[in-house]
């Protein structure tokens, strides 16, 4: 802009900068208020106050950009959109967090300022920060945020040792059978593997990870010439406090940290430290999911974002239509080779779908705030990406640019996509399930029956149990991750199959008795799942009981009561009802 101030603009963006600076540290320390909150949780037994916590800390980012959009906005005046004055707030910006802890943070927090003030398409690295060859973990060390523990002779005193550091306002219920049970796990995990050589040290993060009903110590089993994952979980009983679990496979660890179950709440002075030593724990877990894991979701995307246009410009895959039956309301397309999906909202619904576009977003909000439970996806949501035109598969382009006008269109030799989830890639059940092996299908219809489970007991109906809606992950689980029928279990009214009272009304095409859009009948569910007879009789099983809406009901009463079910990440189809344990 002619006749400024070259000196006073640089006074200006200098202010700015630092104007947005403290907008992030009062948006950490505020999330770091939350997470503080969790032990208190913990100790008092609750869970109605874990559930308001996450909600408050997920709802804490954005309200805190627009904090900071409206300060700078202020401070700017008439050349808020500038974009030569933003070029120099950004240059401030960078020396002033050059010390500071987690500057990485900093900079995704200034790019969504500037991404809200110009409505910025895809990246614009002249007035925010994304550079593809960052590494956040780049320089990282996690010495800061780990303690040891030396063998010296007992792994009896080692573990005595560690779990001492671990103290609650709650008493230990059972101290020396705690850590008979981590020692015992210890011992025969290396029994097992043929590992003969004693445990040198166990190293842990500091503070402990609070995950809606229980609380974690994460580190890892040290020996001569082998490294093991470590998780021990604690229970909080009307009794006290005792080891529930203690996970020892990359696997497992894996799981506990999955993109299917809520975040974690820990009090983390450098949340990067953590997530280098986490790295070596589940190395195959992207860095992206370890950042949002943890609670920072925006960092999380960020280097999702930034883990996809990478792989782009190292690759020559294309956009293709995801594996599995065509979405009625989700335009599904993937990347050949890189695990992920890319769901686009279509611009209309078929009849059959009686839901509007507003109502499928809301769900996906829902989705994002609630315990996941290890069974619902965690889809990220991102707005104006731009994509290069030629990548895309020209059956992809066609159907993205014919049924889903509203969101993608073309701008030159880009694709322009307005609104998207992104979200990890899975086989679709009923994919899965013509080529699995006879052993395989049985565990995964077993596991599907256990996904519709474990939701009913975080109060989540699928709606549509059709298994092209569920997944299967790389450790065999089964995830549902189509939203659009998704409601409360406490929403619906569950019954029991009328009993016609006439040959004629037997055969009719139609329900001879009303139906209300609420309505649920249980034993239904059966006769659209396309199960052979073998694996009907398997899921019969193991599941019968969720065919009778009996069931459901009783559920719904417990929910009604407050009552919190449990759904934990280990010990699959154990689950106890945490008001009474």
């Amino acid at each position: 802009m002619g006749g400024t101030d070259p000196n006073g603009d640089e006074a200006l963006a200098r202010r700015c900068a630092r104007v947005i600076v403290d907008a992030f540290a009062w948006y950490n320390q505020e999330f770091r208020v939350i997470s503080r909150r969790a032990p208190e949780r913990f100790e008092n037994r609750d869970w109605s106050g874990v559930q308001q916590d996450v909600v408050e800390r997920l709802d804490l980012y954005t309200e805190c950009v627009r904090r900071g959009q409206d300060t700078a906005e202020r401070l700017l005046g008439e050349r808020a959109r500038d974009p030569a004055l933003w070029r120099l707030v950004k240059a401030s910006f960078a020396e002033q967090i050059e010390e500071l802890a987690d500057p990485e943070f900093l900079k995704t927090y200034f790019s969504s300022i500037t991404r809200r003030i110009f409505e910025t398409v895809g990246v614009d690295p002249e007035i925010e920060f994304f550079a593809l060859d960052l590494d956040p973990l780049r320089g990282m060390t996690s010495r800061g945020v780990t303690r040891s523990y030396a063998n010296r002779g007992s792994l009896q005193l080692l573990v005595e040792e560690l779990l001492s550091d671990y103290k609650f306002r709650t008493p230990w219920r059972d101290f020396e059978g705690s850590v008979e049970h981590v020692v015992t796990d210890i011992r025969l995990h290396l029994q097992r593997s043929g590992e003969g050589r004693p445990v040198r040290e166990i190293e842990v993060i500091r503070p402990v990870f609070f995950q809606m009903t229980r609380a974690y110590v994460v580190g890892k089993v040290r020996g001569d010439g082998y490294v093991l994952p470590l998780a021990i979980a604690f229970r909080n009983g009307d009794r006290g406090v005792l080891v529930d679990a203690v996970m020892l496979k990359e696997s497992d660890v894996s799981i506990l940290f999955s993109f299917t179950r809520s975040y974690f709440h820990v009090d983390l002075e450098r949340v990067g430290e953590a997530v280098h030593f986490l790295k070596d724990l589940v190395p195959r877990k992207p860095v992206s999911e370890l950042f949002t894991v943890l609670g920072r979701a925006k960092q999380g995307k960020t280097e999702r974002f930034r883990e996809i246009l990478r792989h782009l410009g190292e690759t020559d895959d294309r956009f293709v239509m995801a594996p599995g039956e065509k979405g009625l309301v989700m335009a599904c397309f993937t990347l050949q080779s890189f695990d992920v999906v890319f769901k686009v909202i279509r611009d209309h619904f078929p009849a059959v779908k009686n839901v509007l576009r507003e109502e499928v977003m809301a769900k996906y909000d829902m989705v994002f705030k609630h315990d996941r439970a290890g069974r619902l996806v965690d889809a990220q949501e991102f707005k104006k990406v731009r994509f290069p035109r030629a990548r895309f598969d020209p059956g992809v382009l066609d159907e993205l640019l014919g049924q889903c006008a509203r969101t993608v269109q073309l701008e030159g030799d880009d694709v322009i996509v307005d609104h998207v989830y992104i979200e990890r890639k899975m086989t679709p059940l009923n994919l899965y399930l013509r080529s699995a092996a006879r052993e395989q299908a049985e565990l995964a219809v077993i596991e599907y029956g256990q996904a519709i489970r474990d939701l009913a007991y975080t109060n989540i109906f699928a709606g549509d149990l059709l298994l092209k809606n569920f997944g299967v992950t790389r450790h065999g689980r089964v995830i549902f991750y189509d939203y659009d029928e998704l409601c409360a279990v406490t929403d619906c009214r569950f019954r029991d199959l009328p009993q016609a009272s006439s040959y004629e009304d037997e055969m009719r095409a139609e329900s001879w008795f009303y139906v209300a859009e609420n309505d649920v009948f249980p034993e239904t569910f059966i006769n659209f799942l396309g199960f052979d007879e073998h694996l009907k009789a398997v899921f019969l099983e193991k599941h019968g009981e969720i065919l009778e809406a009996d069931w459901w009901r009783q559920l719904q009463e417990r929910l009604a009561t407050g009552a919190v079910v449990e759904v934990l990440p280990y010990h699959p189809h154990r689950v106890r009802v945490a008001s009474s344990f």
